[in-house]
C-alpha cells in the first residue's frame, strides 16, 4: 500500500521517486544525510510523519543531520539556527532563508524523496 506523507503533494509523473532507506531506520526526532547525484538532503521523522529538506544550512555551510530534532524544528550544528521541518520556514536568526523542502512517500516499508526531474 501506498502511504503518502499528509503534507506531500500526490505522485505525479513530473516527480522521480528515489529510495532513500527502510523508513523504520528513521526514529521519531531523528534525522539523517542522504546523498543524490550532486544534492545533499536532510531526510526527517516527526510525530507527524516524514519530511526532506535540503541538507546544508542556509546560513552556514553546515549540514542539518548534525542538528539536533526537537519536535517539528531543526537546529543548527553550527550557529543554533532554527528551522521549522515539514515547511523549511527559518524561525530564529542566524537563519534568515528558508529552507527548500520536498515530497516524500513510503512504498511497501521504503522511504522515498520525490525530486524534479528536471531539476539542475
Amino acid at each position: 500500500m501506498n502511504q503518502i506523507n499528509k503534507i506531500s503533494v500526490e505522485p505525479d509523473s513530473s516527480l522521480e521517486w528515489v529510495e532513500v532507506c527502510p523508513a523504520s531506520e528513521i526514529n521519531v526526532e531523528d534525522v539523517r544525510r542522504f546523498d543524490y547525484g550532486s544534492s545533499t538532503f536532510a531526510i526527517y521523522r516527526t510525530e507527524d510523519g516524514y519530511h526532506a529538506s535540503d541538507g546544508w544550512c542556509t546560513h552556514e555551510n553546515a549540514h542539518l543531520a548534525d542538528g539536533l530534532v526537537l519536535d517539528d524544528v531543526i537546529e543548527c550544528p553550527l550557529h543554533n539556527g532554527r528551522f521549522h521541518i515539514p515547511t523549511g520556514k527559518a524561525l530564529n536568526p542566524p537563519v534568515c532563508i528558508n529552507l527548500k523542502t520536498y515530497p516524500v512517500r513510503v512504498d511497501n516499508g521504503i522511504l522515498k524523496l520525490g525530486l524534479s526531474q528536471h531539476r539542475s
